[in-house]
């Protein structure tokens, strides 16, 4: 079996997973299979009515209801934590407008410490207006500037012994907050989306872009992900870095066949048998992508844990 280093999987933390023996056991799977990384998703509340449009459905609608559970997902990588050894621990993604800048970068740092290292931020603006309202925020339309200084402010405090932020959604005079992370400056920050915006973050503040596809409507097959990749480099360069040095990291669901036919005419990308998902991340590769990070659906933890196995066994990454 090849090395599953530069593959990730998601976690769920909501529905039949939100059990922590579940939860556990999906985690030491991956690890023991060699998965390189776990990553957990994040809602504070789910409200009875939605109206804003889900962007990675066909029909824009979010499919859980209020009343299922779900984890909090730094909570949920704390436990986790402890249930594993060596396997990275990642936020996909977690809302930073959601919550408080200098409460978050004492949280983040806290984990990795006591994970010894492993803490990947996956970050992102969010897209349900009405869970902000729930939290009583009224910066919705703004909330990519608000995730941009929040940025801000916990880099501060990861890597100044005293820090001080003067912004326009929040400021604070010197503080310490230590332990800072293990990780040095800090664990990595993967930007979470593939709009303008969202590139441009990950180019100016980033350490890598997670984009996800292969979702319809979000479908960015390899030469759009190439084309992200080319702005991501312009958009760095304009901020005087070195965009090489910002990874891409692309996430999709993996959906397992035996035979080729039954993906049908208009097969997505992984979306079919070894050879065809092979051959499907031989295509990312050569857009730019340098990891992977796959979701195994829904269903009870033995069957996400089963298709987690499919992967590990029947497809080498190379």
């Amino acid at each position: 079996m090849s090395s599953l280093s530069n593959f990730g999987c998601t976690i769920p933390t909501s529905g039949a997973a939100a059990d922590p023996a579940a939860l556990r056991g999906l985690a030491q799977a991956a690890e023991g299979l060699g998965f390189g990384s776990l990553w957990v998703s994040d809602h504070v509340v789910i409200p009875a009515r939605i109206e804003s449009a889900y962007p990675y459905s066909p029909d824009g609608r979010f499919h859980l209801g209020p009343t299922g559970p779900y984890f909090e997902p730094l909570t949920a990588l704390t436990y986790l934590a402890a249930a594993t050894d060596r396997i990275r621990l990642g936020t996909h993604v977690l809302i930073l407008p959601y919550r408080n800048p200098v409460v978050m970068a004492k949280e983040i740092a806290t984990l990795d410490v006591l994970s010894g290292g492993r803490v990947d931020l996956g970050i992102g603006v969010g897209w349900m207006r009405e869970e902000f309202e729930a939290l009583g925020y009224d910066y919705f339309d703004r909330r990519g500037a608000v995730t941009d200084e929040q940025v801000r402010a916990m880099k501060a405090l990861w890597t100044e012994d005293v820090a001080a932020f003067d912004g326009e959604f929040f400021r604070f005079q010197p503080v310490g907050a230590h332990p800072h992370p293990i990780q040095r400056p800090h664990p990595p920050i993967w930007v979470g989306g593939h709009t303008g915006p969202a590139i441009r973050r990950a180019a100016r503040l980033g350490d890598g872009w997670l984009p996800i596809g292969a979702r319809p409507p979000a479908n960015l097959p390899p030469d759009e992900i190439a084309a992200g990749r080319r702005r991501l480099l312009e958009e760095a360069s304009k901020a005087g870095r070195d965009g090489s040095t910002i990874r891409i990291c692309f996430s999709t669901g993996l959906t397992a066949r035996e035979r080729a036919e039954e993906a049908g005419a208009e097969r997505r990308p992984f979306d079919g048998t070894p050879e065809q998902i092979a051959a499907d991340l031989a295509a990312y590769r050569a857009a730019g992508v340098d990891q992977f990070v796959f979701g195994f659906g829904a269903g009870r933890p033995s069957e996400v844990e089963s298709r987690m196995r499919w992967l590990a066994e029947r497809v080498a990454p190379g």
